[in-house]
């Protein structure tokens, strides 16, 4: 069986340690077996810091398996990284983005099975050059250029109670009604629909949409967007036989009752589909990357660079975004 790719994200924030925490309790927790596209000398030194008792191997994907039980398998970056817990570095954004890069490319050409992703920083790779809102849109990219073929990724939040997608992501509030836009509304839903059926193996996906303003418009008296938009991608997509409906008010959306009613909520914007997910169930929620030609999944927090280097950052998230993409995974290869 392949393993997975884990890329090392920011290594001044709680990656390396989450990753280094997660191996420790492969055991505890049944975890597949998985290896880190980074810095060896990080790894160790983080280790040590945190006085965590962590073999690295290095290997390549191919080795990884064989490794994985009694040493944490690791294939080293061409560019080092810098171990500054707590102090984001430009200099790291090469490393960073070549973990990410490497990740892609053993998962597309069957080196592993799917790819999990700990947490970047876009600051630092701001400064740098990176000209991607974040890891989704990169992500995309990458796709593009393997594939040839147009890629429009989507965010979901993936938790044991509620899956939300956001239509807009990386965007000010301010501009989301601009950005809002039948086709926009239409694509993402087709794109969570096939995901449901076929990664998450739920053969005839409910999906909840929400309105954009207060009480989805209220008839047209707090906003149009609703009537004119959201509505008319809703029936054009339940004529072609998807099972989505609305659009529903934000606020009535997300409680125990409505959500035994869908599979997944699908947002307008950024807040209103992660806050919900995440104080449900912050520590267990996974962000998966949707409409990509593999699995990606992630932790649903960032670098949390405030806490880390001090050992008490929690695995719980990357420990379920690196269970669910073997899930998902699976599933995807068992419709093929």
């Amino acid at each position: 069986m392949l393993p997975l790719a884990l890329s090392i994200g920011d290594p001044s924030g709680i990656g390396p340690e989450i990753l280094l925490e997660a191996w420790l309790r492969r055991d505890t927790n049944g975890l597949p077996a998985f290896y880190i596209l980074g810095d060896p000398s990080l790894l160790a030194s983080r280790a040590e810091r945190l006085g965590l008792n962590v073999a690295i191997a290095e290997t390549d994907p191919e080795g990884a398996v064989a490794h994985f039980s009694r040493s944490l398998p690791v294939c080293p970056l061409r560019n080092r990284l810098h171990d500054r817990p707590g102090s984001p570095d430009s200099a790291n954004a090469a490393g960073i983005v070549e973990a990410i890069s490497r990740a892609v490319q053993d998962t597309m050409q069957a080196r592993a099975a799917s790819m999990v992703t700990a947490p970047i920083a876009k600051k630092p790779l701001y400064d740098a050059g990176f000209d991607f809102p974040g890891h989704t849109e990169f992500l995309g990219h990458l796709s593009e250029k393997i594939t040839g073929r147009k890629v429009e990724p989507v965010m979901m939040l993936a938790g044991p109670e509620l899956r939300t997608v956001p239509v807009t992501v990386h965007q000010a509030l301010a501009e989301v009604p601009a950005r809002l836009s039948q086709d926009l509304i239409e694509n993402t839903i087709r794109t969570v629909a096939q995901a449901l059926s076929e990664q998450f193996s739920i053969p005839e996906p409910r999906l909840a949409i929400a309105g954009l303003n207060p009480h989805a418009g209220e008839g047209g008296a707090m906003g149009s967007e609703d009537a004119e938009i959201i509505a008319p991608a809703i029936e054009r997509l339940q004529s072609e036989g998807i099972n989505a409906f609305g659009p529903l008010p934000g606020d009535t959306l997300f409680h125990a009752r409505a959500r035994a009613q869908y599979d997944a909520a699908v947002c307008m914007y950024h807040d209103q589909a992660l806050i919900p997910v995440k104080t449900i169930a912050f520590d267990e929620t996974v962000n998966v990357t949707l409409g990509l030609p593999f699995v990606r999944t992630s932790p649903d927090h960032g670098t949390a660079f405030d806490i880390a280097g001090r050992g008490i950052a929690r695995p719980d998230s990357l420990i379920a975004a690196i269970h669910l993409a073997r899930k998902l995974a699976d599933n995807r290869n068992s419709v093929r």
